[in-house]
């Protein structure tokens, strides 16, 4: 929503009530001829001026309106909307430069009843130097918490109930982030005692969940759209998806083909082999929860090969967005360039 006018000593209450009809959304930014922020007026504050018998712009346009950041988290702004009680918040860049509105009636604020689980619980062996005192997901990538991400990521999509299994000092992630309210999220905890796996802690949500969950590993970024996921897994009518990617392994030799009598058939120089991996994403059907062990370590590929073997459908989604696994250092590394490089944007 961008509804604005160009503001001036010349702007008359006429062109003010005018844009503001034209719009259609019952707020009008008023810019300078830079493009920034002078102020806004609403058509609450409209009416009020007529009541008041005054036509004075400068009475009656707010020129100090609560604004959000353009790289601020949507969730976040949406939640400060509803503590102050407010339909509309301008969006403006670092110099005040106006960027649109975030409205309440946006349709993208189809919040979601789903929960979303996030395996924070990993000791982060792989990063070993790095996750001494700070838990693998709570190490930062382009400035920010690697869980913040992924909470964010999800929640630019309407998911905004998030369920995060901690172990491995978890008090850093609680303290972090508490209830999530900050974050304009919900946030619950489930803790592991021991080490449960990425399916285990599964077992021990205790609601009876009623929609589909999507699961996460805590070491994962990505730009995927977690809407369309959870679209296209209700559109399938499968049992439980799990996300996948494409991996190219180049063998960096000449690949020989022998006979059985020892004759060379074919000469493949560095040939390259594709594979789908396993994204570390997932969608379930919450009456499959019931199938994880209870108490037990249980990673979520043997939940999905059990699952198969019982005869479940289930179906792999491929991820074609940014996607990175930064449980190892490199990749960590990787992370933190391509957030330094705009890489991630989608």
């Amino acid at each position: 929503m961008n509804a604005s006018l160009l503001f001036d000593e010349r702007t008359t209450f006429r062109d003010v009530v005018r844009a503001l009809d034209e719009g259609g959304h019952g707020v009008l930014a008023l810019l300078d001829r830079t493009g920034k922020l002078h102020g806004i007026v609403t058509d609450g504050d409209i009416r009020r001026s007529i009541l008041n018998n005054t036509t004075d712009l400068d009475r009656i346009i707010n020129t100090t309106p609560e604004v959000a950041s353009d790289d601020e988290p949507k969730a976040k702004v949406f939640s400060r909307l509803k503590r102050l009680v407010r339909r509309h918040m301008p969006i403006v860049d670092e110099d005040r430069v106006f960027q649109g509105f975030i409205s309440l009636d946006d349709k993208e604020w189809n919040l979601k009843p789903n929960r979303v689980v996030i395996m924070a619980g990993g000791l982060g062996s792989r990063l070993l130097e790095l996750t001494k005192e700070t838990p693998k997901p709570m190490l930062k990538v382009g400035g920010r918490p690697i869980l913040e991400r992924i909470i964010e990521q999800f929640s630019q999509f309407g998911f905004v109930n998030f369920l995060l299994s901690v172990n491995y000092k978890k008090e850093v992630i609680q303290n972090y982030f508490g209830d999530g309210a900050s974050f304009g999220v919900n946030i619950e905890y489930i803790e592991e005692y021991t080490r449960m796996g990425t399916a285990g802690a599964l077992s021990l949500i205790s609601d009876k969940l009623q929609e589909p969950l999507l699961v996460a590993n805590g070491d994962v970024l990505t730009n995927l759209d977690c809407e369309y996921l959870l679209s296209w897994h209700n559109a399938e009518a499968c049992d439980a998806t799990m996300c996948v990617r494409e991996f190219e392994n180049t063998i960096p030799y000449g690949v020989i083909e022998v006979n059985e009598s020892g004759g060379i058939e074919a000469i493949k120089e560095k040939p390259s082999q594709k594979h789908y991996v396993n994204a570390g994403i997932y969608v379930i059907s919450p009456t499959l929860l019931e199938k994880v062990p209870k108490n037990s370590f249980y990673d979520m590929p043997d939940f999905f090969e059990a699952l198969k073997k019982e005869g479940y459908d289930i179906k792999a989604h491929v991820v074609d967005d940014y996607w990175i696994d930064v449980g190892i250092k490199e990749h960590f590394e990787q992370a933190n360039r391509d957030f330094d490089e705009g890489l991630n944007a989608r």
